[in-house]
């Protein structure tokens, strides 16, 4: 299964549960907002030197899906060129800021602006809405399955207090946490195959 976070908010937050996702042997998916990078430029080096994946989550976080097609592809290319600068590389995944999944335009425009696949995700952890480190655990424990991709955030006390149980509980059920690249080719199939790897392809 796959733990992703949408990159943005208080940059310590991000480093220590980047630091404890680390110490528990786990690999996780940070789709960053532009203007974040743009804030803590040295995070994406630090994302990618712990062994975690990064991608694009548009450039301002605006609702992207709800955009004129120039507008929207203006957010996905200006994140796209941040990445480039900071990494060499544009990313892996593509999501769509204030959306679960992209609409047919805006999975064309990804694909326009180099990224073949757009990443949803069937657990939603509303980390975002900070319900307490409890309840963001139970929801995920609760939910969660071999396949599935978890939507969680940077910048919530309550997700780097619930991490280490999340983790634990993971592990107590033989469900290891892998980046979404390594999820959807575990076994071969293709992105848009197998439970909860809620994908949508340009």
């Amino acid at each position: 299964m796959a733990l992703t976070f949408h990159g943005q908010g208080d940059g310590e937050l991000a480093r220590s549960l980047l630091s404890e996702a680390e110490r528990a042997g786990a690999r996780i998916t940070v789709l960053a907002v532009g203007t974040w990078l743009g804030e803590h430029p040295e995070l994406a080096r630090r994302v990618l030197d712990g062994g975690h994946e990064l991608g694009n989550h548009t450039m301002r976080h605006r609702a992207v899906c709800a955009l004129p097609a120039d507008e929207a592809y203006a957010e996905i290319t200006e994140c796209a060129d941040r990445l480039r600068r900071l990494t060499g590389t544009i990313g892996s995944w593509f999501r769509p800021s204030r959306a679960r999944t992209a609409t047919d335009l805006v999975t064309g425009l990804a694909a326009r602006a180099g990224y073949p696949h757009v990443l949803s995700y069937d657990v939603d952890s509303q980390d975002f809405q900070d319900p307490g480190p409890d309840a963001v655990r139970e929801t995920i424990l609760g939910r969660v399955r071999a396949g599935s991709v978890v939507s969680l955030h940077f910048g919530h006390p309550g997700t780097l207090t619930a991490l280490p149980a999340v983790l634990d509980g993971l592990r107590g059920r033989g469900l290891r946490a892998v980046t979404a690249t390594e999820l959807m080719h575990s076994d071969g199939v293709p992105a848009t195959a197998g439970p909860g790897r809620r994908t949508d392809t340009g």
